[in-house]
């Protein structure tokens, strides 16, 4: 038994429904970092979240964007000054140091940083610490965790800009499926207890690519923060069901926190998705006032903490059936709490 964050955490602690650890326990470390994926294994995540994309030489690296100027150190290293661009990634002009123009040498060179200093402060004690890892190194940490905190730990790995890759000549889903094979995660399969991979997307075509021409068996979550006309109707979730398995969608999608009585009403569709087998996984839970709904918000700023363990619950007791948080030990007291009934 160790005790993290005020949470008692047993070697044998595995949810249902289950806990997400986004990017890592990335509101207590800088995310997408093996610092922070380690101590949201040790917090008691059942998954820890790696977002995708791709170095120059084709390697998978972990990162929420493929433009690294807000996660590490690239403008202090004046060598790579000329090499700060101006893109158009899914329809967005974007400026900044891309993971597709580095070598993973190159990118090695790097230290990652602290993406809200302005509400994560504390986090910024370890900025140039640590480097950008590897798909490869994540899955190795998993296995690693896995054995020594006596528990199945999870990925939850999703593909960034499948189709901007796609057309830069660095396609995402080869590799992904490369490196699961290599850490003996090939073989998930949908029927699996607890599958030990799950693959998500914000676009179907990476999904369909990795079930069916790669032939990756791990349950696909369809990835929603703007919905498409007619996705939460009855025939849009049909159809929805027919191509995955579950949903992440959008918190403020799943709850309407705007009752007279400050409390909350679930989505009309929530129902009728779980009727249909779906999972849903909704994203981001995080503690800080800023992210939180007004009815939930603690006194102070934006960067003072609120109520999410209450807003996790309201959420479980709704029907979903797993939750992506930066705070893993608040995700473990929601659980537990939502547990005991």
């Amino acid at each position: 038994m160790v005790t993290l964050g005020g949470v008692s955490i047993s070697a044998s602690t595995r949810h249902t429904p289950i806990l997400i650890a986004h990017r890592g326990a990335s509101g207590h470390r800088p995310e997408h970092t093996l610092a922070s994926y380690e101590l949201a294994a040790r917090m008691g995540a059942d998954y820890l979240e790696p977002d995708v994309v791709s170095t120059a030489d084709g390697v998978l690296v972990c990162r929420h964007e493929n433009d690294v100027s807000g996660t590490t150190d690239v403008a202090a290293h004046a060598e790579f000054a000329d090499r700060r661009v101006t893109k158009v990634i899914d329809g967005k002009e974007v400026t900044g140091w891309f993971t597709e123009d580095f070598t993973l040498a190159e990118l090695r060179t790097l230290r990652a940083v602290e993406r809200l200093p302005q509400l994560r402060a504390g986090n910024t004690s370890y900025d140039g610490r640590v480097t950008v890892p590897t798909l490869a190194e994540v899955l190795e940490l998993r296995a690693r965790l896995s054995a020594e905190l006596d528990r199945p730990i999870g990925v939850y790995v999703e593909t960034k800009h499948p189709t901007y890759f796609e057309q830069a000549g660095l396609p995402l889903e080869d590799p992904l499926a490369a490196d699961l094979r290599a850490a003996g995660l090939g073989e998930v399969t949908c029927d699996d207890a607890f599958p030990l991979v799950y693959l998500q997307c914000f676009e179907h075509g990476s999904l369909h690519r990795l079930r069916h021409e790669l032939g990756l068996g791990a349950p696909r979550i369809f990835l929603v923060e703007h919905p498409a006309p007619g996705l939460f109707t009855a025939a849009g979730l049909q159809d929805l069901a027919s191509r995955v398995e579950g949903i992440g969608p959008d918190k403020a999608l799943v709850m309407d926190w705007s009752q007279e009585d400050g409390g909350a009403r679930p989505a009309d569709w929530l129902a009728h998705a779980r009727s249909l087998g779906l999972h849903v996984h909704p994203w981001t839970f995080r503690s800080e006032n800023a992210f939180l709904p007004g009815a939930l918000r603690g006194p102070g700023g934006p960067a003072d903490h609120g109520r999410v363990v209450e807003e996790m619950l309201t959420h479980l007791r709704a029907g979903v059936d797993g939750l992506f948080t930066d705070h893993p030990d608040l995700g473990v007291q929601a659980l537990r709490t939502f547990a005991a009934g």
